[in-house]
């Protein structure tokens, strides 16, 4: 793989990563309040549906551009 392929999709996840801290920085204190109130076991299942819903989109983009 590209080495400046990765370098850009990290740039683009720190992009969207940093904009609801940008435009939203109240909304965003008040939301880290509520995950500190969020069961462990919670998170750790929204994690884990995130990383697999990641990894399908990331599988399905690969065969299609291959």
């Amino acid at each position: 793989m590209n080495t400046h392929l990765i370098i850009l999709i990290i740039g683009s996840v720190m992009v969207i990563e940093g904009l609801p801290y940008f435009l939203f920085p109240d909304k965003i204190k008040i939301y880290l309040l509520q995950i500190q109130q969020l069961d462990t076991n919670v998170m750790r299942i929204l994690g884990l549906m995130l990383i697999v819903f990641g990894l399908v989109l990331v599988y399905l983009m690969k065969s299609k551009i291959c």
